[in-house]
């Protein structure tokens, strides 16, 4: 996750602060990031990053994304350290690398979302703690221990389509593949997508501050996850190209960043986690 792609085309049509109140993440959902978009419906960070990824008409991800699944699972884990139910274990002396840190459990409280229940069930259930890299792993299904395949969280992106339809965003279809039917979730609220995109651009542009320690959290996760899932260059290709070049070269320097550099600076465990998450996909 260090490089963007080269824009490869152009279209001419134009297309969040830090949370102040943990009890209203603990409840699921908007912080202050939100604020300019209160029109809007709520998403989770896997919400976002899949209705970036999908194609509007069609209704489903590129099957060339092989990225997305485990891009998921990242933003499981940060959504649930940004909600105050699970955090890194704290800094030492010998200032371990966040890598080398395990995922603790602070609290059960259902977040009223399915999936992140599942997974947080899971992380508490589980000893000796795991880290951020086992996590993403293991939530992916790709552990090659054959005695921890469990911890797989089985059909996230129809789960999230599913949960997107009942938000009125999505609708479903069925689409012939030549041999057989294929379950598609094409967009239907093409406000919802376009407030989401536009809510990312200016994170990159109108709202960009060089100091990467004022950035939301939230579009922060958003920006760093959606780029780990191949989706981020997608959301800016609407842009012109001078816009377009920005942004792109803004991404690229949240990429460069060093992400245990960072995570020294942060204030929050779900911004630490955040910097967590991007350290293991610049691993992979």
């Amino acid at each position: 996750m260090t490089t963007l792609t080269k824009r490869n085309r152009r279209s001419d049509t134009p297309l969040e602060r830090r949370s102040s109140n943990e009890e209203e993440g603990q409840r699921g959902g908007a912080t202050d990031d939100d604020v300019d978009d209160s029109k809007g419906l709520r998403f989770t960070l896997m919400e976002e990053v899949l209705l970036l990824g999908l194609k509007d008409k069609a209704g489903y991800t590129s099957f060339w994304n092989d990225c997305i699944s485990s891009g998921l699972r990242g933003a499981m884990l940060v959504e649930l350290a940004l909600r105050g139910r699970i955090h890194l274990e704290p800094q030492t002396t010998r200032k371990r690398k966040l890598l080398d840190r395990r995922v603790l459990f602070i609290s059960a409280a259902p977040t009223g979302d399915v999936l992140l229940d599942e997974a947080l069930k899971h992380i508490k259930n589980t000893q000796p703690p795991e880290t951020v890299t086992s996590w993403i792993d293991l939530l992916t299904g790709e552990s090659w221990n054959p005695l921890k395949m469990h911890f797989q969280i089985q059909q996230v992106r129809e789960r999230l389509a599913k949960s997107l339809v009942e938000k009125g965003v999505l609708t479903t279809e069925k689409q012939n593949f030549v041999l057989f039917d294929v379950t598609t979730h094409p967009l239907v609220d093409s406000g919802e997508k376009e407030r989401l995109l536009q809510r990312l651009q200016a994170s990159l542009l109108d709202r960009w501050t060089s100091d990467l320690q004022h950035v939301p959290p939230r579009s922060l996760a958003l920006l760093l996850l959606a780029q780990a899932s191949n989706v981020l260059d997608d959301a800016l290709t609407s842009l012109p190209d001078d816009n377009y070049e920005t942004a792109t070269q803004r991404t690229q320097r949240l990429l460069d960043a060093n992400p245990d550099l960072q995570s020294a600076k942060v204030t929050t465990p779900g911004e630490e986690m955040i910097w967590a998450v991007m350290a293991a996909f610049n691993r992979r």
